[in-house]
C-alpha cells in the first residue's frame, strides 16, 4: 500500500483519481488500484484549487468575525463562492481585510486533513453551525430516512460538495508546526495537500446576497465570490478577460444601444425588445426562416398554454414540474348555490413545444413517404427560473425557441442526424460563430424514461454522428433530458468564452408515449424516431451571445441602422437625402442626421451607436456626385462615387459581411479627409 505522495513527485500533481474516484494525495491506494494523477491545471485540478480556496476564505471570515455562521462554499466556473450568515453585510473594505487574512493562512501552509465522522460526531463538532446541521440532517443516517450507510436524499450540486459522498467527512486545517487543528469544515473533498499550494493566483471578486439553499422562504445570506488560478499570470489573464467581458456585457450594451429592457411592471426574467432590438431579432428570424424553408422544414404554430393532460402524457409533469409555472385552474362552473356543475381543468404555460408537434404528427395517418417530416416553430415557452439564476437575456422566464422536431425512420436516423448537425453548423457560421466543439450528454440514471437498451442505441448513434463530424467531442455524463441523449454545440465567442448553443436530441421514448406510428413500405405499422433540435436554443439567449460576441458592433446585415448620412453643413442635407433615398429603395436601413449638432459630434454619436457606415458630404462631394465613406473603425475613404458606395453597402448586406473596414478605391479625386 502507498499514498499519492509516494506515487507522484511532480509538484503540479494535487490529487489523484483512484478507480475513477477523485481522492486526496494522502489517501491510501492498493497495488491493484487504477490510479491517475490530477494536475493543478486540469479541469479537476482547478476545481480542487478553487474549492480549497473557499475553505481558506471561510476560515479568514471566521478569524475576522467569529460570530459568522457558515453556509456552503462550492467551486463554480472559473471561481468559487462561500455564503455566510453575518449580522452586518460585507463591504468592499472587508474584501481587502479578508484577502490579507487569507494570505496569512496560505503562507502558513496548513494541511487539509480528511476525517470520516458519524452523524452524531458531526453534529457535536458543528453544533454552532446551524446550516451545517441542516445539511447533515438532509444527508440522513440509519433511521433518519437514509439507508444503512446513511445515503439518501439527493442534494443540489452546490450542496454535494459538503454531503454528496458515500461517507460524511470533515476536513481539518492543521497547523504544520504544532499539529493543531485550527479550523474545520464539513466537506466531501478532495482538497490540495496544503494551503500554500493556493499561492498568489487568487482574488476575491465581488459581494452578493443569496437565499439559503436558493429558496426565498429561507434566510438571506451574504455571498463572497472569488477566483483562483495556478499562477499570478493566469489570474491577470483571467482578469483581463473579465474586463473585456464587462465591456461586452449584453445588459450594458442593451441599454446603451436601446435594444431591450426588463420593465419592473412586467416581472423578473421577462424582456421587451425595443425597435432597434426588434430589427436585429427580425433579421435573425427571417434569415433562419429562409434557411429552414430551403432545408425542407414545414412551419407550424402552437398555443402558449395547454391542459395538464398533455404534459402528463409527455412526462414533463413528472420530471420537469419544478421548472414550470404553477397551473391555472379554469373552466369550472358552479350553480347559484355554489355547487360545482362542471369540473375545472388545470392549464399550464408550456415549457416545451415537442408535445404539441407530436399531436400534429398524430393528427392523421402517416406514411413512410412523408418521412423525414421536419416541423419547425418559433415557439414561445415559459420556465419558472428561480430569481437567483436570472441573468439578462441568457436566463429568462419567457423565451422563444427556434424549435424543430424531425420524425424519421430508424434506418434513416443516422443520415438525418448528420444532415441536421451540418445544417446547424453552417447556420451558426452564417451568424459569425465558427469556433466550436461538441458535447455528448448521456442518461441521468435517476431521471429518465424508457429502456436502457433504447438509451444505449440512441447514445451510440449520436456518438458516431458527432465523431464523424471531425469536431472535438467531450462527455457530459448524466446531462441529458429525461427522454433522450443529446449533442450540444459549444461555441467560442470572440474573447474565447464557451456558450452552449444548438442542441440535437435523439428520442425513442416520446413517440412511444404518444403512440406515434407510420405505415412502412411493407404495410406494417412502425414507430418513428424523433429528433429534437433547437438551433439558437432560444432567440433571447442567442441575441445576448451575438451582442457580446460582436461587442454590440453587429455585422451590417444585422445592424439596426446600417447607414447614417452626415452633412458637413445644413446646405448639403438635400443632396444626402437623395443618396439615402436611393439606399432605402435598395432595402438598406439608412437615415440622415439633420440635427443641429456639429458634424464632429454627429460622427462621435453614431460611432458610439456602432453604426457600420457613415456617409459624409461636403462641397467637393456634392460637386462630384460622391460621398466620403467612413467605416465603423474610424477609417475613411473620400470621394467615393455614390453608385460605388451604394453597391458596396448592398453587397456587404447581401454577403452578411462580419467586418466592415475594407476601404474601396476612389473613382474621383479625393477631397480632404474629414476629421472626427
Amino acid at each position: 500500500m502507498a499514498d499519492g505522495f509516494a506515487l507522484f513527485t511532480d509538484r503540479s500533481i494535487v490529487a489523484m483519481r483512484v478507480n475513477g474516484e477523485l481522492k486526496d494525495l494522502a489517501a491510501t491506494v492498493l497495488p491493484t488500484d487504477a490510479v491517475e494523477p490530477v494536475s493543478i491545471d486540469s479541469a479537476d485540478g482547478l476545481n480542487i484549487l478553487r474549492h480549497s480556496a473557499t475553505h481558506v476564505l471561510a476560515q479568514a471570515v471566521q478569524t475576522v468575525n467569529p460570530a459568522a455562521r457558515l453556509g456552503i462554499g462550492p467551486f463554480v466556473t472559473d471561481g468559487f463562492y462561500y455564503d455566510f450568515d453575518v449580522a452586518d453585510p460585507f463591504t468592499p473594505d472587508d474584501i481587502k481585510t479578508l484577502e490579507k487574512a487569507m494570505d496569512r493562512i496560505i503562507r502558513q501552509g496548513q494541511r487539509f486533513v480528511r476525517r470520516v465522522v458519524t452523524h452524531d460526531e458531526a453534529r457535536a463538532e458543528l453544533a454552532a453551525e446551524p446550516y451545517k446541521l441542516e445539511l447533515i440532517g438532509i444527508k440522513g443516517g440509519p433511521g433518519e430516512g437514509g439507508d444503512a450507510a446513511g445515503n439518501n436524499s439527493p442534494t443540489a450540486d452546490e450542496e454535494s460538495v459538503e454531503v454528496g459522498g458515500a461517507e460524511l467527512t470533515i476536513y481539518d486545517n492543521v497547523d504544520p508546526k504544532t499539529g493543531e487543528t485550527v479550523w474545520k469544515d464539513l466537506c466531501r473533498g478532495p482538497h490540495l495537500p496544503n494551503t500554500r499550494m493556493i499561492g498568489n493566483g487568487y482574488s476575491l471578486t465581488r459581494l452578493a446576497a443569496a437565499y439559503w439553499r436558493g429558496s426565498e422562504k429561507n434566510p438571506q445570506l451574504q455571498r463572497i465570490y472569488g477566483t483562483a488560478w495556478p499562477t499570478k499570470d493566469e489570474l491577470r489573464a483571467y482578469q483581463t478577460r473579465q474586463e473585456e467581458a464587462a465591456k461586452r456585457d449584453h445588459r450594458k450594451l442593451g441599454a446603451e444601444l436601446d435594444l431591450f429592457s426588463f420593465p419592473e411592471e412586467i416581472g423578473s426574467g421577462l424582456a421587451v425588445f425595443h425597435p432597434k432590438g426588434g430589427i436585429i431579432r427580425q433579421e435573425m428570424e427571417n434569415y433562419s426562416r429562409k434557411r429552414h424553408t430551403e432545408a425542407g422544414y414545414d412551419f407550424v404554430y402552437s398555443p402558449h398554454i395547454t391542459k395538464s393532460t398533455l404534459f402528463e402524457a409527455s412526462g414533463h409533469l413528472d420530471w420537469y414540474r419544478e421548472g414550470m409555472f404553477p397551473p391555472m385552474h379554469l373552466d369550472e362552473e358552479r350553480d347559484e348555490t355554489g355547487h360545482v356543475t362542471r369540473q375545472g381543468v388545470d392549464y399550464y404555460l408550456k415549457p416545451m413545444n415537442c408535445p404539441f408537434h407530436n399531436l400534429i404528427f398524430k393528427s392523421s395517418g402517416r406514411s413512410y413517404r412523408e418521412l423525414p417530416m421536419r416541423l419547425f416553430e418559433f415557439g414561445s415557452v415559459y420556465r419558472y427560473e428561480k430569481s437567483g439564476v436570472l441573468n439578462g437575456l441568457t436566463r429568462v422566464r419567457g423565451m422563444t425557441q427556434d424549435d424543430a422536431h424531425i420524425y424519421t425512420t430508424k434506418e434513416g436516423m443516422k443520415e438525418e442526424l448528420t444532415s441536421t448537425l451540418n445544417f446547424v453548423l453552417q447556420l451558426l457560421a452564417d451568424y459569425g460563430l465558427e469556433d466550436y466543439y461538441l458535447e455528448l450528454s448521456t442518461k441521468d440514471p435517476k431521471k429518465f424514461v424508457g429502456s436502457d437498451e433504447a438509451w444505449d442505441e440512441a447514445t451510440e448513434t449520436l456518438r458516431e454522428v458527432a465523431e464523424a463530424s471531425g469536431l472535438d467531442l467531450v462527455a457530459d455524463p448524466g446531462g441529458a433530458a429525461f427522454y433522450g441523449p443529446k449533442i450540444s454545440v459549444q461555441a467560442r465567442d470572440a474573447i474565447g468564452r464557451t456558450w452552449q448553443m444548438s442542441t440535437i436530441q435523439l428520442d425513442f421514448n416520446l413517440p412511444e408515449r404518444f403512440d406515434l406510428e407510420y405505415t412502412a413500405n411493407d404495410g406494417s405499422r412502425q414507430r418513428p424516431v424523433m429528433i429534437h433540435r433547437a438551433l439558437f436554443g432560444s432567440i433571447e439567449r442567442f441575441f445576448a451571445v451575438l451582442t457580446e460576441h460582436y461587442a454590440g458592433a453587429f455585422p451590417v446585415w444585422l445592424a439596426p441602422v446600417q447607414v447614417v448620412g452626415i452633412p458637413v453643413s445644413e446646405q448639403y442635407g438635400p443632396y444626402l437625402d437623395d443618396v439615402i433615398a436611393t439606399l432605402k429603395k435598395a432595402g438598406v436601413r439608412a437615415e440622415v442626421d439633420h440635427s443641429d449638432d456639429r458634424m464632429q459630434k454627429k460622427i462621435r454619436t453614431h460611432t458610439k451607436a456602432k453604426v457600420p457606415y457613415q456617409l459624409i458630404v461636403g462641397e467637393d462631394d456634392q460637386a462630384n456626385g460622391a460621398v466620403s465613406f467612413r467605416y465603423r473603425d474610424g477609417t475613411q475613404q473620400n470621394g467615393v462615387a455614390v453608385a460605388v458606395a451604394v453597391r458596396l453597402i448592398v453587397e456587404s448586406i447581401e454577403n452578411r459581411a462580419q467586418v466592415v473596414t475594407t476601404p474601396v478605391a476612389p473613382v474621383i479625386p479625393a477631397a480632404a479627409a474629414v476629421q472626427a
